[in-house]
């Protein structure tokens, strides 16, 4: 099996969690990426075991394509990287939020601080 298991720290204590990336390492979890100065939500993608080890050993984010089906270090062409101050496991322990320093002040490949640059004209029923 292809797990990890980490220490975390919680109100409750300390505990260990394991985040599984399959038996062959390839399932996908879900990584939210926040900047650490305003809490701003700049992007998700998604993290195989390979892309969560890396982004550990190196502190910058690193990601599976779907796409592209290929290992992506944020940042590798534009030098925009993802620099990891720390990082959450939600409580069922099937994704992860990545706090984060921009590198270069964008996330978006657009040119956008935030993937989440567009707001829906949208207004709740009354």
């Amino acid at each position: 099996m292809s797990k990890i298991s980490l220490e975390t720290l919680s109100v409750e204590g300390t505990e260990t969690v394991s985040l599984d990336f399959g038996e062959d390492g390839q399932n996908l979890i879900p990584a939210i990426v926040q900047e650490t100065s305003s809490g701003e939500v700049l992007l998700v993608a998604f993290m195989n075991r390979e892309a969560f080890e890396r982004t550990l050993q190196t502190g910058k984010a690193h990601f599976w394509s779907r796409s592209r089906q290929t290992l992506w270090l944020k940042g590798e062409t534009s030098g925009q990287f993802l620099l990891v101050q720390e990082f959450f496991i939600n409580c069922e322990e099937n994704s992860l939020l990545l706090k984060v320093n921009l590198a270069g002040g964008i996330a978006c490949h657009t040119g956008h601080k935030s993937c989440y640059y567009r707001r829906a004209d949208w207004k709740p029923l009354q």
